[in-house]
């Protein structure tokens, strides 16, 4: 890729319009993140996509996807996860972590959807956060993926490699996404993690980090970077 190819830089000393070019092309031979992966296979729903996330906590996006293509076999609306026992779909999902507790939240969460929002999850971030066991990262997935509305979801990979590179400069996730709102282009609001889940997974890695073959180097303040390879 040629600098002719980047697009002008905006007035900031990180060039985000840069890093995010350098980024698409990056990540593109990894497997996409588990949400954005789900979605590319038509599970796109917000109901869909909020499940897929509670199955997603604290669990790797490689079981995360047979656990939610299992459950989404056998339910996929609200009416139909509410009709099974919770039992059933802690069988569904038993091979990620906390499966018992996640299968009752989600049963709880379907039921509520067919008593109060006829069957249907609005797009709407405090009801969302309402829900027991949902935060801001599985709720701003959820808006981003299902609704098109711009969110940024922040995980460990993308708190970690946005503090690296010196562009924000925070101690904690929810930090991070209170400081990326303040600085980072709407337009990227949703791309931002679909992005930085595969390059914080393959690249810019929690320990021994790959900054001799990563793209965007001479962009990095290394932030904390101890014994990269």
């Amino acid at each position: 890729m040629s600098k002719s190819d980047l697009p002008p830089k905006r007035d900031q000393t990180f060039d985000i319009d840069a890093a995010i070019v350098l980024l698409r092309e990056a990540v593109a031979p990894y497997p996409p993140a588990a949400m954005f992966g789900l979605a590319d296979e038509g599970f796109n729903s917000p109901f869909e996509q909020l499940l897929a996330c509670i199955i997603s906590i604290r669990t790797f996006d490689e079981t995360t996807f047979p656990c939610a293509r299992r459950l989404f076999a056998a339910a996929r609306t609200p009416a139909q996860v509410a009709a099974l026992d919770p039992a059933e779909i802690d069988a569904l999902i038993s091979p990620c972590t906390f499966h018992e507790p996640k299968a009752q939240q989600m049963w709880e969460i379907a039921r509520t959807l067919e008593a109060e929002h006829g069957g249907q999850l609005p797009c709407d971030f405090d009801l969302l956060t309402s829900y027991r066991g949902v935060g801001p990262k599985c709720a701003n997935l959820a808006l981003g993926i299902a609704c098109g509305i711009p969110s940024i979801s922040v995980d460990v990979h993308v708190h970690r490699v946005t503090n690296r590179w010196g562009y924000v400069a925070t101690r904690t996730p929810e930090q991070t996404m209170a400081a990326l709102e303040g600085v980072l282009p709407r337009e990227y609001w949703i791309e931002i993690n679909r992005l930085l889940v595969p390059f914080g997974k393959h690249v810019c890695t929690g320990a021994r980090p790959r900054c001799s073959t990563c793209p965007l180097l001479e962009m990095c303040a290394q932030v904390g970077v101890v014994n990269p390879r």
